[in-house]
Parts: structure tokens; C-alpha cells; sequence
């Protein structure tokens, strides 16, 4: 996710990127991966329990930063649960999706569980656009285009 995280700051105007995953995050290898791969803003790669310990901190800073987690679970966590509201974030994108067991299929590499696709569902009704696209340039469509594969 490095990577794809590295292109998408620099295509999304960022002064800083926060990924928050918990593996990620209490892996040295993975938590490096990330810092190194966007080497041109400030990163931190932080846990879902210290992130919503400086949330507050985060939105009140004047420093725009990208957030990225690993799943559309911790995602929805974060903006519906934790009522985490940038006041300029108006979409959420969404990149890969492993094939996996009970996963629709939207697009390559974007496969997602009904569990996932109630989270979509659930960000939608927060007041966000949810618009897959693994690149900005690989788009796919928006969560209206798909969400009735997951019955909506």
C-alpha cells in the first residue's frame, strides 16, 4: 500500500499522510515500508487506539493530512463511529479488495464482503461519496453503482 498511498498524495493536495492499521503499526518492517515510501510528507503509521486518542489533534490541526486504513471496517470506525469530520473531505475512495471467500467482485483487485459493503453503506448515509478506484486513474464507479450486488 506504500505505493499506492505514495501516488495518491501526491495527486490529492496533503501536506502528510496517517495510515491507520494495527499490523502495520506494531510491525517495524511494515510501519518503515510506509514512512520510506512517502519519503516528501510527514507519515505516521499509528494503531486505531492511538488514533482516536488524537483525533481532536488531528482535525484542529492546520496540517491537511491524507488518512488511509486498511479495510472500509476501521474506515467506517473512524468517520461514522468515532464521528471523525473533516470539514473539506467530501469522499472516501476505495482501493484494493482481496478476492476472498463471500467478496463480490466490483473491478480488479476490488472484491468486498457484505460486511464491507455495509460499512460502504453506512459512510454513505454519514454524508460521504464512496468512489472506488485503485489509482486516481483506475476509477470504477461510485458506491450507487454497485450497492445493490449487496442488496441496497
Amino acid at each position: 500500500h506504500g505505493l499506492i498511498t505514495t501516488r495518491w498524495g501526491k495527486e490529492m493536495p496533503c501536506d502528510g499522510i496517517i495510515a491507520v492499521n494495527d499490523k502495520a503499526a506494531n510491525n517495524k518492517i511494515l510501519k518503515e515500508a510506509y514512512i520510506a515510501a512517502t519519503e516528501d510528507k510527514k507519515t505516521f503509521v499509528w494503531t486505531m487506539d492511538h488514533f482516536n486518542k488524537v483525533k481532536d489533534k488531528v482535525l484542529n490541526s492546520s496540517t491537511r493530512y491524507f488518512l488511509i486504513t486498511k479495510n472500509p471496517l476501521d474506515m467506517k470506525t473512524i468517520l461514522v463511529d468515532w464521528k471523525f469530520k473533516p470539514s473539506d473531505v467530501k469522499t472516501v475512495n476505495v482501493g484494493p479488495g482481496n478476492d476472498r471467500d463471500g467478496a463480490i467482485k466490483l473491478g480488479d483487485n476490488q472484491s468486498f464482503t457484505q460486511d464491507e459493503a455495509d460499512a460502504f453503506e453506512d459512510i454513505e448515509k454519514a454524508g460521504y461519496k464512496v468512489d472506488f478506484a485503485l489509482l486516481p486513474d483506475q476509477r470504477i464507479g461510485n458506491w450507487d453503482r454497485f450497492k445493490s450486488k449487496f442488496g441496497y
